[in-house]
Protein backbone atom coordinates (compact mmCIF):
# COMPACT_ATOMS: atom_id res chain seq x y z
CA UNK A 1 0.00 0.00 0.00
CA UNK A 2 0.88 3.35 -0.33
CA UNK A 3 1.86 5.53 2.58
CA UNK A 4 -0.54 8.26 3.00
CA UNK A 5 2.47 11.10 3.58
CA UNK A 6 2.66 9.84 -0.37
CA UNK A 7 -0.73 10.36 -1.64
CA UNK A 8 -0.23 13.82 -2.74
CA UNK A 9 3.35 12.91 -4.27
CA UNK A 10 1.22 9.98 -6.60
CA UNK A 11 -1.49 12.61 -7.47
CA UNK A 12 1.38 15.07 -8.58
CA UNK A 13 2.89 12.27 -10.97
CA UNK A 14 -0.08 11.27 -12.05
CA UNK A 15 -1.24 14.99 -13.70
CA UNK A 16 2.60 15.26 -14.60
CA UNK A 17 2.18 12.20 -16.40
CA UNK A 18 -1.06 13.71 -17.97
CA UNK A 19 0.70 15.95 -19.58
CA UNK A 20 4.07 14.01 -21.17
CA UNK A 21 2.00 12.96 -24.32
CA UNK A 22 -1.31 14.68 -24.38
CA UNK A 23 0.23 18.24 -26.12
CA UNK A 24 1.91 16.14 -28.59
CA UNK A 25 -1.01 13.55 -29.31
CA UNK A 26 -3.50 16.16 -29.76
CA UNK A 27 -1.74 17.09 -33.11
CA UNK A 28 -1.77 14.01 -35.06
CA UNK A 29 -5.63 13.85 -36.12
CA UNK A 30 -5.10 17.25 -37.29
CA UNK A 31 -2.10 17.25 -39.25
CA UNK A 32 -4.06 17.48 -42.75
CA UNK A 33 -6.14 20.27 -41.23
CA UNK A 34 -2.90 22.05 -39.71
CA UNK A 35 -0.83 21.55 -43.70
CA UNK A 36 -4.00 22.63 -45.43
CA UNK A 37 -4.13 26.16 -43.11
CA UNK A 38 -0.57 26.74 -43.05
CA UNK A 39 0.30 25.50 -46.67
CA UNK A 40 3.21 23.07 -45.75
CA UNK A 41 4.49 19.83 -46.86
CA UNK A 42 4.73 16.52 -45.57
CA UNK A 43 8.15 16.64 -44.84
CA UNK A 44 7.70 19.71 -42.79
CA UNK A 45 4.33 17.80 -41.15
CA UNK A 46 6.80 15.45 -40.29
CA UNK A 47 8.98 17.74 -38.54
CA UNK A 48 6.44 19.25 -36.50
CA UNK A 49 6.45 15.85 -34.57
CA UNK A 50 9.76 15.56 -34.88
CA UNK A 51 10.92 18.73 -33.52
CA UNK A 52 9.77 17.89 -29.43
CA UNK A 53 11.79 14.57 -30.30
CA UNK A 54 15.15 16.28 -31.09
CA UNK A 55 14.58 18.83 -28.07
CA UNK A 56 14.21 15.48 -25.92
CA UNK A 57 17.29 14.17 -27.19
CA UNK A 58 19.39 17.69 -26.94
CA UNK A 59 17.64 18.28 -23.46
CA UNK A 60 17.66 15.36 -21.55
CA UNK A 61 20.79 15.20 -20.03
CA UNK A 62 20.82 18.66 -18.97
CA UNK A 63 17.55 18.38 -17.61
CA UNK A 64 19.09 15.79 -15.15
CA UNK A 65 21.74 18.10 -14.17
CA UNK A 66 18.89 20.57 -13.44
CA UNK A 67 17.06 18.18 -11.14
CA UNK A 68 20.45 17.61 -9.22
CA UNK A 69 21.42 21.07 -8.97
CA UNK A 70 18.00 22.27 -7.98
CA UNK A 71 16.25 19.61 -6.75
CA UNK A 72 13.65 17.11 -9.21
CA UNK A 73 10.79 18.96 -7.50
CA UNK A 74 11.73 22.46 -8.52
CA UNK A 75 12.26 21.54 -11.65
CA UNK A 76 9.52 19.72 -13.10
CA UNK A 77 7.58 23.34 -11.33
CA UNK A 78 9.35 25.45 -13.67
CA UNK A 79 9.09 22.91 -16.61
CA UNK A 80 5.25 23.19 -16.38
CA UNK A 81 5.47 26.84 -16.64
CA UNK A 82 7.41 26.47 -19.96
CA UNK A 83 5.15 23.99 -21.23
CA UNK A 84 2.03 26.44 -20.54
CA UNK A 85 3.79 29.30 -22.21
CA UNK A 86 4.34 26.48 -25.24
CA UNK A 87 0.79 25.54 -25.64
CA UNK A 88 0.03 29.24 -25.27
CA UNK A 89 2.54 30.48 -28.45
CA UNK A 90 1.31 27.23 -30.95
CA UNK A 91 -2.03 28.67 -31.03
CA UNK A 92 -0.92 32.39 -31.41
CA UNK A 93 -0.58 32.43 -34.83
CA UNK A 94 1.18 31.23 -37.94
CA UNK A 95 3.80 28.56 -39.08
CA UNK A 96 6.44 30.42 -36.99
CA UNK A 97 4.43 30.06 -34.41
CA UNK A 98 3.50 26.85 -34.55
CA UNK A 99 7.05 25.68 -34.72
CA UNK A 100 8.04 27.61 -31.48
CA UNK A 101 5.34 27.04 -29.55
CA UNK A 102 6.46 22.90 -30.39
CA UNK A 103 9.74 23.79 -29.10
CA UNK A 104 8.60 24.94 -25.67
CA UNK A 105 5.91 22.00 -25.73
CA UNK A 106 8.96 19.68 -26.19
CA UNK A 107 10.96 21.83 -23.54
CA UNK A 108 8.89 21.96 -20.85
CA UNK A 109 7.85 18.22 -21.40
CA UNK A 110 11.63 16.73 -21.52
CA UNK A 111 12.13 17.76 -17.54
CA UNK A 112 8.95 15.22 -16.16
CA UNK A 113 10.19 12.73 -18.82
CA UNK A 114 13.46 12.35 -17.49
CA UNK A 115 12.78 13.41 -13.52
CA UNK A 116 9.70 11.11 -12.89
CA UNK A 117 11.57 7.61 -13.32
CA UNK A 118 14.47 9.21 -10.96
CA UNK A 119 11.61 10.41 -8.09
CA UNK A 120 9.64 6.80 -8.34
CA UNK A 121 13.47 5.47 -7.98
CA UNK A 122 14.22 7.70 -5.14
CA UNK A 123 10.92 7.62 -3.34
CA UNK A 124 9.28 4.39 -3.98
CA UNK A 125 12.54 2.12 -3.88
CA UNK A 126 10.04 -1.30 -3.03
CA UNK A 127 7.59 -0.08 -5.65
CA UNK A 128 9.26 0.65 -8.48
CA UNK A 129 6.29 -1.45 -11.00
CA UNK A 130 3.08 -0.03 -8.94
CA UNK A 131 4.18 3.81 -9.30
CA UNK A 132 5.53 3.35 -12.84
CA UNK A 133 2.36 1.57 -13.62
CA UNK A 134 0.31 4.60 -12.31
CA UNK A 135 2.37 6.85 -14.54
CA UNK A 136 2.18 4.73 -17.40
CA UNK A 137 -2.03 4.24 -17.64
CA UNK A 138 -1.81 8.00 -17.10
CA UNK A 139 0.37 8.82 -19.65
CA UNK A 140 -1.43 6.75 -21.71
CA UNK A 141 -5.16 7.81 -20.98
CA UNK A 142 -4.34 11.08 -21.33
CA UNK A 143 -3.21 10.65 -24.77
CA UNK A 144 -6.14 8.59 -25.97
CA UNK A 145 -8.26 10.94 -25.09
CA UNK A 146 -6.77 13.89 -26.71
CA UNK A 147 -6.51 12.32 -30.23
CA UNK A 148 -9.90 11.30 -29.80
CA UNK A 149 -11.00 14.12 -29.09
CA UNK A 150 -8.93 16.50 -31.15
CA UNK A 151 -11.08 16.40 -34.63
CA UNK A 152 -14.87 16.62 -32.80
CA UNK A 153 -13.76 19.71 -30.81
CA UNK A 154 -11.46 21.39 -33.69
CA UNK A 155 -14.90 20.43 -36.69
CA UNK A 156 -17.96 19.67 -34.51
CA UNK A 157 -17.42 22.49 -32.05
CA UNK A 158 -16.17 24.58 -34.93
CA UNK A 159 -13.05 25.47 -32.82
CA UNK A 160 -10.59 25.45 -35.73
CA UNK A 161 -7.38 23.66 -34.80
CA UNK A 162 -5.86 26.24 -32.90
CA UNK A 163 -8.77 26.08 -30.38
CA UNK A 164 -8.57 22.50 -30.15
CA UNK A 165 -4.74 22.09 -29.41
CA UNK A 166 -5.21 24.97 -26.92
CA UNK A 167 -7.91 23.21 -24.57
CA UNK A 168 -5.26 21.10 -23.30
CA UNK A 169 -3.43 24.13 -21.95
CA UNK A 170 -5.71 23.57 -18.42
CA UNK A 171 -3.92 19.79 -18.41
CA UNK A 172 -1.23 21.87 -17.55
CA UNK A 173 -2.40 24.08 -15.17
CA UNK A 174 -4.44 21.40 -13.05
CA UNK A 175 -0.42 19.86 -12.96
CA UNK A 176 0.91 23.11 -11.33
CA UNK A 177 -1.76 23.01 -8.76
CA UNK A 178 -1.21 19.42 -7.39
CA UNK A 179 2.83 19.75 -7.66
CA UNK A 180 2.66 22.77 -5.59
CA UNK A 181 2.80 20.95 -2.25
CA UNK A 182 5.91 19.55 -3.21
CA UNK A 183 7.52 22.50 -3.44
CA UNK A 184 7.42 22.85 0.29
CA UNK A 185 9.19 19.50 1.19
CA UNK A 186 11.49 19.35 -1.84
CA UNK A 187 15.04 17.89 -1.93
CA UNK A 188 17.70 19.91 -3.40
CA UNK A 189 19.82 17.56 -4.70
CA UNK A 190 19.57 13.60 -5.54
CA UNK A 191 21.15 12.34 -2.05
CA UNK A 192 22.95 9.38 -3.16
CA UNK A 193 25.83 9.65 -4.31
CA UNK A 194 27.03 7.16 -6.88
CA UNK A 195 30.44 6.00 -6.55
CA UNK A 196 33.20 7.48 -7.63
CA UNK A 197 35.15 5.01 -9.71
CA UNK A 198 31.27 4.66 -11.68
CA UNK A 199 31.20 8.35 -12.68
CA UNK A 200 30.39 8.67 -16.34
CA UNK A 201 30.40 5.06 -16.67
CA UNK A 202 26.86 5.06 -18.05
CA UNK A 203 28.03 5.70 -21.56
CA UNK A 204 30.39 2.93 -21.55
CA UNK A 205 27.59 0.21 -19.92
CA UNK A 206 26.59 -1.75 -23.00
CA UNK A 207 23.42 -2.50 -20.53
CA UNK A 208 22.66 1.34 -20.66
CA UNK A 209 22.52 1.49 -24.82
CA UNK A 210 20.38 -1.56 -24.88
CA UNK A 211 18.17 0.16 -22.09
CA UNK A 212 18.72 3.22 -24.50
CA UNK A 213 17.71 1.81 -28.19
CA UNK A 214 14.88 -0.18 -26.58
CA UNK A 215 13.19 3.53 -25.18
CA UNK A 216 14.52 4.50 -29.16
CA UNK A 217 12.60 2.18 -31.25
CA UNK A 218 9.47 2.44 -28.83
CA UNK A 219 9.27 5.81 -29.20
CA UNK A 220 10.22 6.04 -33.06
CA UNK A 221 7.25 3.46 -33.29
CA UNK A 222 4.90 5.46 -31.31
CA UNK A 223 6.01 9.05 -32.66
CA UNK A 224 5.11 7.43 -36.06
CA UNK A 225 2.25 7.00 -35.17
CA UNK A 226 0.61 9.66 -33.46
CA UNK A 227 2.42 11.69 -36.74
CA UNK A 228 0.59 9.53 -39.75
CA UNK A 229 -1.49 7.37 -38.01
CA UNK A 230 -4.55 8.86 -38.99
CA UNK A 231 -3.13 9.13 -42.51
CA UNK A 232 -2.45 5.62 -42.46
CA UNK A 233 -6.29 4.67 -41.61
CA UNK A 234 -7.76 6.61 -44.18
CA UNK A 235 -5.72 5.18 -46.86
CA UNK A 236 -7.85 2.03 -45.76
CA UNK A 237 -10.81 4.57 -46.77
CA UNK A 238 -11.62 5.66 -43.05
CA UNK A 239 -12.64 8.78 -42.27
CA UNK A 240 -10.42 11.31 -40.77
CA UNK A 241 -12.89 11.36 -37.43
CA UNK A 242 -12.51 7.40 -37.37
CA UNK A 243 -9.05 7.47 -37.80
CA UNK A 244 -8.60 9.86 -35.11
CA UNK A 245 -11.11 7.64 -32.76
CA UNK A 246 -8.96 4.79 -33.61
CA UNK A 247 -5.74 6.30 -32.85
CA UNK A 248 -7.62 6.87 -29.07
CA UNK A 249 -8.05 3.51 -29.27
CA UNK A 250 -5.00 2.52 -30.20
CA UNK A 251 -3.59 4.27 -26.92
CA UNK A 252 -7.05 3.49 -24.52
CA UNK A 253 -6.38 -0.16 -25.17
CA UNK A 254 -2.89 -0.23 -24.36
CA UNK A 255 -4.02 1.13 -20.50
CA UNK A 256 -4.56 -2.71 -19.59
CA UNK A 257 -0.72 -3.67 -20.64
CA UNK A 258 0.48 -0.32 -19.23
CA UNK A 259 -0.42 -1.19 -15.77
CA UNK A 260 -0.01 -4.80 -15.39
CA UNK A 261 3.61 -5.62 -17.00
CA UNK A 262 5.79 -2.87 -15.09
CA UNK A 263 4.37 -4.72 -11.84
CA UNK A 264 5.04 -8.12 -13.20
CA UNK A 265 8.15 -6.95 -14.50
CA UNK A 266 9.41 -5.71 -11.02
CA UNK A 267 8.27 -9.44 -10.11
CA UNK A 268 10.61 -11.16 -12.14
CA UNK A 269 14.31 -11.17 -12.14
CA UNK A 270 14.25 -11.42 -15.52
CA UNK A 271 11.90 -9.38 -18.21
CA UNK A 272 13.48 -11.01 -20.89
CA UNK A 273 10.00 -13.58 -21.58
CA UNK A 274 7.87 -10.97 -20.88
CA UNK A 275 9.85 -8.19 -23.19
CA UNK A 276 9.74 -10.89 -25.61
CA UNK A 277 5.73 -11.58 -25.64
CA UNK A 278 4.94 -8.43 -26.25
CA UNK A 279 7.17 -7.40 -28.77
CA UNK A 280 5.57 -10.65 -30.68
CA UNK A 281 2.02 -9.04 -30.02
CA UNK A 282 3.33 -5.59 -31.59
CA UNK A 283 4.62 -7.40 -34.49
CA UNK A 284 1.69 -9.26 -35.18
CA UNK A 285 -0.71 -6.09 -35.09
CA UNK A 286 1.46 -3.92 -37.72
CA UNK A 287 1.14 -7.48 -39.57
CA UNK A 288 -2.42 -7.45 -39.51
CA UNK A 289 -2.31 -3.31 -40.50
CA UNK A 290 -0.61 -4.68 -43.71
CA UNK A 291 -2.76 -6.95 -44.63
CA UNK A 292 -6.31 -5.89 -43.19
CA UNK A 293 -9.01 -5.56 -45.40
CA UNK A 294 -11.48 -4.96 -43.30
CA UNK A 295 -13.00 -3.04 -40.08
CA UNK A 296 -12.80 -5.89 -38.07
CA UNK A 297 -9.08 -7.13 -39.15
CA UNK A 298 -8.42 -3.46 -38.94
CA UNK A 299 -9.67 -3.01 -35.49
CA UNK A 300 -8.22 -6.20 -34.11
CA UNK A 301 -4.34 -5.19 -35.66
CA UNK A 302 -4.91 -2.27 -33.75
CA UNK A 303 -5.74 -3.67 -30.43
CA UNK A 304 -2.73 -5.68 -30.93
CA UNK A 305 -0.35 -2.97 -31.80
CA UNK A 306 -1.87 -0.96 -28.86
CA UNK A 307 -1.36 -3.76 -26.08
CA UNK A 308 2.23 -4.35 -27.44
CA UNK A 309 2.72 -0.73 -27.48
CA UNK A 310 1.28 -0.13 -23.93
CA UNK A 311 3.79 -3.00 -22.75
CA UNK A 312 7.31 -1.39 -24.29
CA UNK A 313 6.66 2.15 -23.74
CA UNK A 314 6.19 0.95 -19.76
CA UNK A 315 8.74 -1.44 -19.97
CA UNK A 316 10.97 1.37 -21.14
CA UNK A 317 10.55 3.58 -18.19
CA UNK A 318 10.45 0.09 -15.92
CA UNK A 319 14.15 -0.66 -17.24
CA UNK A 320 15.00 2.58 -16.12
CA UNK A 321 14.22 1.69 -12.69
CA UNK A 322 15.14 -1.96 -12.52
CA UNK A 323 18.59 -1.65 -14.41
CA UNK A 324 19.85 1.28 -11.54
CA UNK A 325 20.29 0.71 -7.99
CA UNK A 326 19.47 4.27 -6.82
CA UNK A 327 17.69 7.43 -8.21
CA UNK A 328 21.18 9.11 -8.43
CA UNK A 329 21.75 6.35 -11.27
CA UNK A 330 18.22 6.24 -12.04
CA UNK A 331 18.43 9.89 -12.97
CA UNK A 332 21.72 9.73 -14.93
CA UNK A 333 20.03 6.80 -17.07
CA UNK A 334 17.35 8.42 -17.73
CA UNK A 335 19.04 11.34 -18.93
CA UNK A 336 21.09 9.26 -21.01
CA UNK A 337 18.57 6.87 -22.30
CA UNK A 338 16.47 9.46 -23.59
CA UNK A 339 18.75 11.55 -25.03
CA UNK A 340 20.07 8.68 -27.27
CA UNK A 341 16.56 7.25 -27.67
CA UNK A 342 14.79 10.40 -28.75
CA UNK A 343 17.60 11.18 -30.96
CA UNK A 344 16.72 7.81 -32.67
CA UNK A 345 13.30 8.54 -32.27
CA UNK A 346 13.35 12.06 -34.02
CA UNK A 347 14.52 10.40 -37.04
CA UNK A 348 10.83 8.65 -37.52
CA UNK A 349 8.18 11.04 -38.71
CA UNK A 350 10.46 12.82 -40.89
CA UNK A 351 11.65 9.18 -42.74
CA UNK A 352 8.05 8.35 -42.74
CA UNK A 353 6.82 11.15 -44.36
CA UNK A 354 9.09 11.59 -47.31
CA UNK A 355 8.96 7.68 -47.64
CA UNK A 356 5.39 8.50 -48.64
CA UNK A 357 6.07 11.61 -50.76
CA UNK A 358 8.38 9.51 -52.32
CA UNK A 359 6.54 6.13 -52.82
CA UNK A 360 2.72 7.44 -52.55
CA UNK A 361 1.86 4.21 -50.41
CA UNK A 362 1.99 3.00 -46.71
CA UNK A 363 2.95 -0.22 -47.35
CA UNK A 364 6.78 0.69 -47.49
CA UNK A 365 6.41 2.79 -44.25
CA UNK A 366 4.49 -0.25 -42.48
CA UNK A 367 7.48 -2.63 -43.90
CA UNK A 368 9.89 -0.21 -42.27
CA UNK A 369 7.87 -0.34 -38.46
CA UNK A 370 7.79 -4.49 -38.96
CA UNK A 371 10.97 -4.46 -38.85
CA UNK A 372 11.98 -1.48 -36.01
CA UNK A 373 9.72 -4.36 -33.83
CA UNK A 374 12.40 -7.24 -34.38
CA UNK A 375 15.21 -4.45 -33.38
CA UNK A 376 12.88 -3.52 -30.37
CA UNK A 377 12.54 -7.42 -29.58
CA UNK A 378 16.43 -7.41 -29.70
CA UNK A 379 17.47 -4.65 -27.54
CA UNK A 380 14.52 -5.88 -25.27
CA UNK A 381 16.21 -9.02 -24.89
CA UNK A 382 19.08 -7.11 -24.04
CA UNK A 383 17.79 -4.80 -21.10
CA UNK A 384 15.70 -7.26 -19.81
CA UNK A 385 18.92 -9.12 -18.05
CA UNK A 386 18.80 -9.67 -14.44
CA UNK A 387 21.69 -6.88 -13.59
CA UNK A 388 22.38 -3.36 -13.12
CA UNK A 389 24.12 -0.82 -15.22
CA UNK A 390 26.91 -0.87 -12.67
CA UNK A 391 28.85 -3.72 -12.63
CA UNK A 392 30.17 -3.45 -8.93
CA UNK A 393 26.43 -3.29 -8.00
CA UNK A 394 24.94 -6.68 -7.23
CA UNK A 395 21.27 -7.09 -9.13
CA UNK A 396 18.43 -8.65 -6.52
CA UNK A 397 18.21 -12.20 -6.49
CA UNK A 398 14.71 -12.08 -5.59
CA UNK A 399 11.41 -10.32 -6.90
CA UNK A 400 10.35 -7.37 -4.67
Amino acid sequence: MIKHKNVLLVLGIIFIASNLRTPLTAVGPLVSDIRSDLGISNGMTGFLTTLPLLTFAVLSLPSSKLGTKIGNELAIFLSLIVLIAGILLRSAGGSAALFAGTFLIGTGIVVGNVLIPSIIKQKFPEKVGLITSIFSIAMSLSAGISSGMSVPLANDLHWGWRQSLLVWILVAVAAIIFWLPQLYHRERAVKVAKPASTANSVWHSSLAWQVAFFMGLQSFLFYCFIAWFPAVLQSHGLSMATAGWLLSFFQIIAIPAAFIVPILADRLNDQRGITAIFCLVYFMGLLGLLLSKNMILLTTSVALMGVGGGACISLAFTFIGLRSSNGAQAAELSGMAQSVGYLLAAAGPIIIGYLFDYTQTWTSSIVVWLIITLLLLYAGLGAGRNRYIFPMDEPKQSPN
